[in-house]
């Protein structure tokens, strides 16, 4: 069974790898065997200047105008050659030209400048630019282009007449034929201006070479597993990985580049095939620095698990440093393979712009709740007093904050909100306060309250859960209906429901303490004087008046009137 399940895993591996090289060569073959392959078009120049038909305008044009005549029609690659040989001595000289330069010249023709004006490699020739540089008996030798001024048809690119010189000699150093002359001839017929054994090598060679990588990777990794289990000594120790997927593409870079120098490829093959060693260099680059910036990530993550708003902008800027990373490997394909996206770059920033207006809200709520967690304002667990909102953090993302209220509600506040607001972290408090008032009754004699201070004060100082230094217990004021006394204290708890049974025993205490000091705690009171007058005083007797006026005591919330 799994035997099966690993077949299954290798077939849709394999599937999707050559689904990956399909496109890759859907793109790029089409793309020589239709540019490269045909004769380019005529640079773009002043008005006033004359076209060439030929494409000779620039470097780049008549490197592929050459090399696409030599396969069509010799006579019309002798046109950019510049030599006074005529006939078929000059198509003689153009062919060997076209094998030398398949055979020997480096495969960078998008590095050859598309201006008129060449790339001015030495400032005191203006009209020559070096087209490559090829290996011979005699050492290296430089192909040149030299701008010639042809009347009517105005100034083009030809190649030099130093260069041709020296084209013969170098023409009889080759002794191996071409690859295409050694394969069988089904295998050199053309599909679409592209050979069938290239077309064999992108669907076929690619993801076989790729797969072969895997099974590498398994050897490895079974030899390095068999190495730690003997000397570990631990049987369940699976085999590691060592080729990951964007070491095996470099690998299938360097196989190709190897493969492409040691075989008679022509010119435009060669560039092809160099070509897609570079694409896969920059792709193995590219995804080699975003797994180092995802194991940044889970490294810090796992160093704080707790802290879930930190996660959060670690996402952020691992996704951030992500966008860097395809960016940059972008815009250095982009500027090797000659096409300038600052046109491009500067749309994209002008649409920035409008977007960024659009999302003015969502970008302050970002910004602020990036600010939240960087200041370690909240976190996750947290029991916050925000305005009118009292619950404990649930999370803390980077557009809200959600809080779990007292009722066991869900809310949700905008980061650009709670930046604006006052925040109270209660359950970040070292101490709590404990500051109850007592009320004695007036019946309270002096000797009492002094019994009664002395005793909650040893109370408290005596008690390990209270701070020392904060404790005061004094007699404050008369109030209107107590004595007042009143008692601070700091107390040291871990939490609110620590703190409320460490206040209930130290309240507790202090009503025993009070009960065995002879006082009472007072409710409150007020006493009425009610007067009556007599209704005729003249004939009220003496004894009548004595009772006239009445005292009574009422007491709120007692059972006693009088």
């Amino acid at each position: 069974m799994l035997k099966v399940r690993s077949m299954k895993h290798w077939l849709k591996h394999a599937l999707r790898i050559w689904g990956v090289f399909a496109i890759c060569a859907s793109c790029l073959l089409p793309t020589y065997a239709q540019k490269q392959l045909s004769t380019p078009a005529p640079a773009e120049v002043k008005d006033e200047a004359p076209q060439d038909a030929l494409g000779r305008d620039t470097p780049r044009g008549t490197v592929l105008g050459f090399l696409a005549a030599a396969r069509k029609d010799i006579s019309v690659a002798a046109l950019y050659l510049d030599t006074p040989l005529r006939g078929p001595d000059a198509e003689e000289l153009a062919h060997q030209l076209a094998v030398v330069l398949d055979a020997r010249l480096p495969a960078r023709l998008n590095e050859l400048s598309d201006k008129p004006e060449g790339s001015v490699p030495d400032p005191l020739k203006p009209n020559e630019d070096l087209v490559g540089t090829i290996s011979t008996a005699k050492g290296d030798l430089p192909i040149l282009l030299e701008r010639v001024d042809r009347g009517k048809i105005g100034r083009v690119w030809l190649f030099s007449s130093k260069t041709l010189q020296s084209i013969p000699e170098v023409y009889a150093e080759l002794n191996s034929p071409p690859i295409e002359g050694v394969l069988p001839t089904f295998l050199v017929k053309r599909v679409g201006s592209v050979p069938v054994f290239q077309w064999l090598a992108v669907f076929v060679g690619l993801p076989l070479l790729y797969l072969l990588t895997g099974l590498l990777d398994r050897l490895i990794g079974l030899a390095v597993g068999m190495f730690c289990r003997r000397l570990l000594g631990k049987d369940q120790t699976s085999n590691p990985r060592i080729l990951l997927a964007p070491f095996r593409l470099l690998i299938v870079a360097f196989a190709i580049r190897w493969a492409v120098s040691g075989t008679g490829l022509p010119l435009l093959a060669r560039q092809f095939w160099s070509t897609i060693a570079l694409i896969f260099t920059i792709v193995a680059c590219i995804w080699t620095l975003i797994l180092l910036n995802s194991w940044g990530e889970r490294f810090l993550v796992s160093r704080r698990p707790g802290l879930s708003g930190s996660g959060a902008v670690l996402r952020l800027v691992r996704r951030f440093l992500d966008g860097i990373i395809l960016f940059g490997g972008l815009l250095f394909t982009l500027y090797h393979f000659g096409v300038n996206p600052t046109a491009a770059f500067a749309g994209i920033g002008v649409g920035g712009i409008a977007v960024a207006l659009a999302a003015q809200k969502t970008l302050e709520n970002l910004i602020a709740g990036v600010s939240l967690i960087a200041d370690k304002a909240v976190a996750v667990g947290d029991c916050l007093k925000i305005g009118d909102t009292v619950g404990t953090i649930e999370q803390v993302g980077l557009r809200s904050t959600r809080i779990r209220t007292l009722d066991r509600t869900m809310v949700s506040l905008p980061n650009g909100q709670i930046s604006n607001m006052s925040l109270e972290t209660l359950s970040a408090r070292d101490k709590f306060w404990f500051h109850p008032v007592l009320g004695l009754r007036f019946e309270t004699n002096a000797s009492q309250m002094r019994s009664t201070l002395s005793e909650i004060r040893t109370l408290l100082l005596k008690n390990s859960n209270v701070e020392r230094s904060s404790v005061r217990v004094r007699f404050v004021a008369i109030g209107q209906s107590s004595l007042n006394v009143e008692i601070v204290a700091y107390l040291y708890a871990s939490d609110w429901n620590q703190f409320l049974e460490i206040q209930e025993q130290l309240l507790l205490s202090i009503l025993e303490i009070v009960h065995h000091a002879g006082a009472e705690i007072a409710f409150p009171s007020h006493t009425l004087y009610l007067s009556s007058d007599p209704l005729d005083s003249a004939s009220q007797t003496p004894s009548k008046l004595g009772s006239r006026v009445q005292a009574t005591e009422i007491r709120q919330g007692g059972k006693t009137y009088f």
